[in-house]
């Protein structure tokens, strides 16, 4: 049965692997014949922030020829869009809402949005679908705004086993059941899920391989590591355990390809002089100094090892229509993070059947399983990440063991175990 379904997230204007997500999980519930509203941000984050989120580079919209209802309502920086968006999704009397939760940033406006609708619609059922529970970044006001939010859901998604644990710890007074269970007036439930893969990346349908890596410069064996550059990315680790494995393979290349986060805005503007020192104040009150990676450089470290002949690099932000490329050219993807969530990267990669090479972090540690659909290497170690690129090149994971890994891991499963969940509630 046809149930009105709103998912609130960044729609397809935004960067980044939440808006991906939140596009993607609109397009399934469509596909599983739900009436289907997307309730976006017009802002998702504070003024102050020195950083444009729009994707102005895409020539397409991700949900361009679907019938999904789009409604931009939600500014961070006008609390009365808070209780705007509240009214227009009790007006759309839906069956079921899903949040989805990703930075304790947007703990306030989700709150209030919760809150009122509630008030507004007491039969409203509202599940948050958790992708990580607080981030390591995290300073005390971010905790308070978590915990104003979660409350407020009437049960969860979780993102696997980790971010169920750390939900448990950080939320101690909210008592989960699993959905299988039966819950009591005090308890609330929760299902555990796989991030699926992305499946809006898919290429054209020609694509000449071996032509655009001769075109490149593109050794034998490649190596990717895609998405925005941040310090918990590890890309400066990724970096150094390249550059050992160069001594030994002549024959290899790494491809870096995304967006600098923190170095884009315009350095000549006023106006981002302002931000930029008002932010920098809010951070010191509000977060952990050693979080702080704006002057995070590891592209720096290319020429201090003189690998600039084995290394190609595409700093900018990847439009959607050329996603694919970068995939396919490769033959595995380099994680090496310090810490980790379920990754969209990694979903990516699964997509296109590459195997990743992870550290044994947060959810890498449950979800790479050596030899299976990647390999694992230790956290700091960089002799233990370059052995990983080795075993990668001298006993590779084939693409049809990422397929067989990866094949229940679909936007279809996903959807219909949260119409069960919701039916449970």
């Amino acid at each position: 049965m046809s149930k009105r379904v709103v998912v609130f997230g960044p729609g397809p204007q935004f960067k980044g692997g939440i808006s991906n997500f939140t596009v993607s999980l609109c397009k399934a519930f469509e596909a599983a014949e739900q009436e289907v509203f997307l309730v976006s941000w017009k802002r998702q984050y504070p003024a102050i922030i020195p950083r444009d989120f729009i994707d102005h580079a895409s020539k397409s919209n991700l949900l361009q020829g679907s019938n999904v209802k789009i409604l931009t309502l939600t500014d961070y920086n006008n609390p009365l869009t808070w209780f705007k968006t509240a009214r227009e999704i009790a007006s759309i009397h839906p069956d079921l809402v899903v949040i989805q939760w990703a930075i304790a940033i947007q703990g306030l406006p989700i709150g209030v949005i919760c809150w009122q609708l509630k008030k507004l619609l007491p039969s409203a059922r509202i599940i948050f679908d958790v992708h990580n529970v607080v981030q390591k970044e995290t300073g005390a006001l971010d905790k308070i705004l978590t915990r104003f939010a979660l409350r407020k859901a009437d049960a969860y998604i979780f993102h696997g086993q980790l971010t169920l644990e750390e939900f448990k710890q950080f939320m101690p007074t909210i008592s989960l059941v699993s959905v299988k269970q039966k819950a009591r007036s005090d308890e609330k439930k929760y299902i555990e899920l796989f991030h699926p893969n992305y499946d809006i990346f898919n290429h054209p349908g020609t694509f000449d391989r071996d032509a655009e890596r001769l075109r490149l410069g593109l050794n034998h064996h490649v190596f990717l590591f895609f998405g925005f550059i941040r310090k918990y990315k590890g890309l400066h680790w990724a970096i150094e355990a390249f550059a050992k494995v160069t001594e030994k393979h002549p024959d290899v290349s790494l491809l870096i390809v995304g967006e600098s986060f923190w170095n884009k805005e315009d350095k000549k503007s006023w106006i981002t002089s302002v931000q930029k020192a008002l932010f920098k104040l809010a951070k010191r009150i509000f977060i952990k100094k050693s979080s702080d990676d704006k002057e995070y450089q590891p592209l720096a470290l290319i020429e201090q090892l003189g690998i600039q002949n084995k290394v190609l690099t595409i700093n900018r932000f990847v439009p959607n229509e050329e996603v694919y490329k970068w995939f396919l050219l490769s033959d595995a993807v380099l994680n090496f993070y310090e810490y980790a969530t379920p990754s969209g990267v990694e979903s990516l990669a699964y997509n296109f059947s590459k195997p990743v090479l992870a550290t044994s972090v947060g959810h890498f540690a449950y979800a790479i399983k050596d030899g299976i659909n990647g390999y694992l290497a230790q956290p700091g170690n960089i002799e233990s990440m370059a052995a990983a690129i080795e075993r990668q090149i001298n006993e590779p994971v084939s693409p049809e063991k990422v397929r067989v890994y990866a094949a229940e891991m679909t936007w279809e499963n996903y959807v219909r175990q949260i119409l069960l969940l919701n039916a449970s509630i």
